[in-house]
């Protein structure tokens, strides 16, 4: 007859240290992987100072918040797409078109600043509704109709210009010459800093920031958003219109992506044919090292803020160590593949 030790029915504690043990590893884990990104971005902080201690001098720190301003706010488009179950290729694109839309609505139309910002934000935002038509309407895949229109936007902006950049002086195709110049309140917006220290190219990051997280975060229209995604079927039973949210979401993108167009040309002060070239890329690398931020495995527009400015200072302070320039591609590529990892690998294992 099998018996049970009284003595042992008197010590719990006999398996008390090993579920502690066990509790305490599950939760360390969990902590390390919520904070895997504001931790390497604290130690790289501290690695940078301390090999080059102009690093943390306030005046670089802004230098990089500034650099990185256009990326997180194309970024926060791409996120909202990525919300709906999307995806839009056409970001850096239609930034690219909109700096050259800014330049010729100033040097050639000779409009103002008050004219041009509204003028290329309707632009943006006209684009995003062209390509939410083709998604939800005509049943295009995403990747393919923002692929489409990527590539139309590309080659639509050299036309105006015959391929060159747009500058004072600049010869227009049938010989004249266009008189304008930039409106120097236009200029302000990628140059000028609020008390000499935080430039308006950051603010406008961070207004992007929270006007989208309070969108997607706390609201019912956010909610609904991450509803299409993951369920577009169920969220239409539910009597939620998924055409409108997929709409809302391009039109978002579309603009966000004409604000990131206007703040470079504010800044180069030309209509240049090269700009937007690498803006893509960085813009999805943030949105998906997003993904790892504070473990949440999905789109947030604050996880996308946070990687591309993990990038940022990751970029910066390998410059100031005189790092090869050649080798940033392969460094943002190594943080993205780290991420994923982390998200998708490390975050499948539960004790």
């Amino acid at each position: 007859m099998t018996t049970i030790d009284d003595d042992l029915l008197a010590k719990p504690g006999v398996t008390k240290p090993a579920t502690t043990a066990g509790s305490r590893m599950v939760a360390l884990g969990g902590f390390l992987r919520a904070g895997a990104v504001f931790i390497l971005l604290g130690l790289m902080l501290v690695g940078f100072t301390l090999a080059q201690p102009a690093f943390i001098n306030i005046g670089n720190l802004m230098s990089i918040l500034q650099a990185v301003s256009v990326v997180a706010i194309l970024g926060a488009g791409v996120t909202v797409t990525l919300a709906v179950g999307g995806f839009d290729l056409s970001i850096g694109a239609v930034a690219a078109s909109s700096v050259m839309a800014a330049s010729y609505a100033m040097i050639v139309w000779h409009l103002d600043a008050l004219a041009t910002v509204p003028l290329v934000l309707a632009f943006g935002a006209l684009i995003g509704l062209v390509n939410a038509y083709l998604i939800v309407r005509l049943r295009v895949p995403d990747l393919l109709a923002t692929l489409a229109m990527m590539f139309l936007l590309s080659g639509l902006q050299l036309i105006p210009t015959a391929g060159r950049s747009i500058s004072a002086g600049l010869v227009l195709p049938d010989g004249s010459k266009a008189t304008g110049a930039y409106d120097p309140a236009f200029l302000l917006i990628g140059r000028y800093s609020i008390f000499g220290v935080l430039p308006i190219s950051v603010v406008l990051m961070a207004l992007v920031a929270i006007v989208l997280f309070v969108l997607t975060e706390r609201t019912r229209i956010g909610r609904l958003l991450f509803a299409t995604g993951g369920n577009e079927v169920a969220t239409r039973l539910a009597g939620a219109s998924t055409t409108r949210l997929k709409t809302l979401a391009y039109v978002i993108s579309g603009t966000l992506a004409a604000l990131g167009g206007i703040v470079i040309a504010a800044r180069v002060g030309r209509g240049d044919v090269s700009s937007g070239g690498s803006l893509l890329m960085d813009a999805v690398a943030a949105a998906l090292i997003g993904f790892a931020v504070l473990n949440l495995r999905r789109p947030n527009v604050l996880g996308t803020i946070a990687g591309a400015v993990f990038v940022g200072v990751l970029l910066n302070g390998l410059t100031m160590l005189n790092a090869p320039y050649y080798t940033q591609d392969f460094v943002k590529g190594a943080v993205l593949v780290g991420a994923l990892a982390l998200t998708y690998g490390l975050g499948r294992s539960n004790p």
